[in-house]
């Protein structure tokens, strides 16, 4: 046992079973936040006791989180350094590098990859980090380097955009913590389109891996189907239709420069002239389109969580339930309709429920074909449902 650590205990409500079968999180109502605990320092790493002083495992601790302590090794002889993250770095490779024969993936995936908070994407050379949690914060620099010594990457970016990090305590401040920021969009090849991702300025990460194996079951009912994809961001479900025969696709989004990186995405396929973007809100281009009477063979809304946590879900499902009563008159008779969801709060059931009653509000009927979710390199916590977040439902209209 690690003697130097300070102790941080459960409190006898607490559900230490579920720590033990390997939930990661111990939420702040169930650790005892005397002066001392409340004391430590953000992101301090700490043993874990049950409230009968049984040791549970290293943590790493944010007295002032509502996740107010995260698992990080029920090991409790281990040292959590630069050696240790190279092991669980490690681990998170050789998954990817059987998963796939070039480097752009999600290399790690917060919990699911051992690693509680701490998300990294790879394009390339390229590696950015989000250390969305206090622990990982603290420990960026033996980070960076770990992640260099197992990739071998000569570019490592720091983000800090995500929401996650202000529940923290922490800033959004982005970094260089290695080489030098790309100069231009990175070229990324994925369902045999090409992809531009923006590594300064971009959203998340400046690409989502998540949606990958959906875009490619999307894709294969494109040949020959005019498309439509909302929320488009950089081209995703667009460019791959693109790449299957599509006779032409309009990607719509509220963001210029994703846009224009779709376009010159589109451009390099040599898939320019087939096709077009639409800037704009979302919600009223759908409107727009339906006075048009346009019409679509398979169009695909993949919007941003709308109910990212549960005091957001009731009004979350009503903007999804909304969203398919605008998309599903603009989809032929026999097209395609795919609706996506990557809202925390909103499971599979309750986000399906939306997306049926808002297709039968616009009067049409459907068959479910498909349901998808994140690829591989999302993997899932089977003990944290949060780790399982995105939702692909293709129907038949």
């Amino acid at each position: 046992m690690n003697a130097s650590l300070p102790v941080v205990r459960l409190t006898p409500k607490a559900n230490a079973r579920a720590l033990r079968r390997g939930f990661p999180w111990v939420y702040s109502n169930e650790l005892v936040l005397d002066r001392r605990t409340k004391g430590l320092a953000p992101g301090t790493v700490a043993l874990l006791e049950d409230c009968e002083r049984t040791p549970l495992g290293l943590v790493g601790v944010t007295p002032g989180s509502r996740i107010a302590a995260r698992m990080l090794d029920r090991d409790t002889g281990t040292s959590i350094d630069k050696t240790w993250l190279t092991a669980r770095l490690r681990k998170a490779l050789s998954l990817r590098e059987r998963l796939y024969d070039a480097p752009f993936y999600r290399l790690v995936h917060a919990e699911s990859d051992g690693l509680p908070g701490v998300i990294i994407d790879r394009f390339g050379d390229v590696a950015v980090i989000q250390p969305n949690a206090a622990w990982a914060e603290l420990l960026l620099p033996e980070l960076a380097e770990a992640l260099a010594g197992v990739t071998g990457v000569g570019c490592i970016l720091k983000n800090s955009g995500s929401r996650g990090r202000a529940l923290e305590g922490l800033d959004d401040a982005n970094a260089v913590l290695l080489g030098e920021v790309p100069a231009a969009p990175i070229a990324v090849q994925m369902n045999g389109a090409t992809y531009l991702a923006d590594l300064r300025g971009g959203q998340k990460t400046g690409l989502f891996f998540d949606q990958r194996p959906n875009q490619a079951f999307a894709a294969l009912l494109a040949q020959g189907q005019t498309v439509l994809d909302v929320f488009s961001h950089v081209g995703g479900f667009a460019l791959a239709a693109l790449a299957q025969g599509a006779t032409s696709a309009l990607a719509v989004d509220g963001s210029a420069p994703a846009l224009a990186l779709a376009t010159e995405g589109a451009a390099r396929m040599g898939a320019a002239d087939r096709f077009a973007t639409r800037q704009g809100d979302a919600f009223d281009t759908l409107a727009a389109l339906g006075v048009e009477k346009a019409r679509f063979g398979l169009v695909i809304c993949d919007p941003p969580a709308f109910a990212p946590a549960k005091p957001a879900l009731e009004a979350g499902l009503r903007a999804y339930e909304r969203i398919a009563k605008l998309a599903a008159p603009l989809v032929d008779e026999d097209g395609y309709l795919v609706l996506c969801s990557c809202s925390h709060a909103a499971d599979l059931g309750s986000f399906t429920g939306a997306c049926l009653r808002g297709i039968g509000r616009a009067g049409r009927r459907a068959q479910l074909l498909h349901t998808g979710f994140a690829g591989p390199d999302h993997p899932l916590l089977p003990q944290l449902a949060e780790s399982g977040y995105l939702k692909a439902l293709v129907f038949r209209l």
